[in-house]
């Protein structure tokens, strides 16, 4: 049964700023194909299960913005000497029901029943709008 994380989404403000973080990055490769990853100091010790349809849910600016499908996690030592750890997601970022999340360190296991369903799901046509209009409908209690 598929397993997601959850991590802050520090320097970004918006769902369309990791996407154009995402782009820009994928962008400096000239034209190699490459994957989208993102690196963490530790390594979740229930990768299986993250990698069988899991998810990575982005809390932006307080709340669960969006999510990226795991495609793989990639234990590895830097130059350091230090561990690490590679998580290869889908470079495609999926807008989900907004929920307020308090602030943490690192990042947290999401069970399958307690994530937020993707946007186009939760609210047809919500997507659409522009993400300021969202978090203000959000907190109105009209999303």
């Amino acid at each position: 049964m598929a397993l997601h994380l959850i991590k802050l989404c520090v320097g970004c403000d918006s769902v369309k700023d990791l996407e154009d973080w995402i782009r820009e990055k994928r962008r400096r490769t000239r034209g190699k194909r490459t994957e989208h990853v993102h690196r963490t100091r530790m390594v979740p010790k229930r990768a299986d299960e993250l990698t069988d349809g899991g998810s990575l849910y982005w809390v932006i600016r307080g709340e669960v913005s969006c999510r990226q499908r795991f495609i793989a996690v990639r234990p590895y030592v830097d130059k350091g000497g230090v561990g690490r750890c590679q998580l290869v997601l889908e470079p495609k970022v999926v807008p989900v029901q907004p929920r307020p999340w308090r602030a943490f360190q690192g990042w947290r296991y999401l069970e399958m029943k307690a994530a937020p369903p993707d946007l186009e799901r939760a609210a047809p046509g919500a997507k659409d709008m522009p993400e300021a209009m969202r978090r203000e409908l959000r907190e109105l209690g009209l999303l």
